[in-house]
């Protein structure tokens, strides 16, 4: 079950607003220049913007998503239907021979056990071709990013059209190595709604990742920082082997 944060019809059309300038994305067109590819799956597109970035430089894309209403803003922001978008996870998505496929921003540490983060990696192999990359980012866990997470608590407030001002409240709720949980609170200060969404994320380290992906069909070529976030994440670019 996704989160509130992108699964409560309330939430997901105001999680742009809150998440920003997506900076971080460039890379992955970056990266996708980089391999080659031209038919690119999105696994946990979310909201949709990387996927309507790499259709607007000429890709073949399908957004994967098992959250319903934060796929209804991403159609929203494809009005002529150039991207195949598709209500599930990455064991629902049938062979499609993918050049590339790819998890950003929190994707990859949503599986919380082994054997969700196994199925996970299955399906991708699935649905890309032999020679396929997949490529995603997890946090570092010695870089403990919890802790700058627990001193940065402070309210904010953005002004959201259509709704008005509405105020974000976060809180990490506890740490259980290789598990943090943490909430986000959301009032909607012209009525008053107040709406939360708890959320886990499990932290690997590289060794572990590495070793997944042997077991599972693939051959890691490279692990990168991320530009935008030196020493605070692990990029992994990954092959299909056959």
């Amino acid at each position: 079950m996704p989160d509130a944060i992108f699964a409560d019809p309330r939430l997901a059309p105001i999680y742009d607003a809150f998440d920003g300038d997506r900076d971080d994305l460039t890379a992955y067109l970056d990266l996708a220049d980089e391999l080659g590819a031209d038919r690119v799956l999105d696994i946990g597109c979310g909201t949709g913007c990387l996927a309507v970035l790499l259709a607007d430089s000429g890709r073949t894309v399908t957004g994967v998503d098992p959250a319903e209403a934060s796929l209804d803003v991403a159609r929203s922001k494809d009005p002529t239907g150039r991207i195949t978008w598709v209500h599930g996870d990455a064991t629902t998505v049938p062979a499609r021979g993918a050049d590339l496929a790819v998890m950003t921003g929190n994707v990859a540490q949503v599986f919380l056990t082994d054997a969700d983060w196994t199925r996970t990696l299955q399906g991708v192999h699935a649905a890309l071709r032999p020679g396929g990359h997949l490529v995603f980012e997890t946090r570092r866990p010695e870089y403990r990013a919890w802790e700058e997470w627990a001193t940065d608590s402070a309210p904010v407030t953005v002004d959201v059209p259509g709704l008005g001002p509405v105020e974000q409240r976060f809180e990490v709720t506890e740490v259980s190595l290789p598990l943090v949980s943490f909430r986000y609170t959301y009032t909607f200060l012209a009525n008053g709604t107040v709406v939360t969404s708890d959320s886990t994320l499990r932290f690997r380290h590289r060794d572990e990742v590495e070793t997944s992906l042997g077991a599972n069909g693939y051959r890691v070529l490279d692990v990168r920082e991320a530009p935008d976030r030196p020493g605070r994440e692990f990029v992994f670019i990954a092959e299909r082997t056959a």
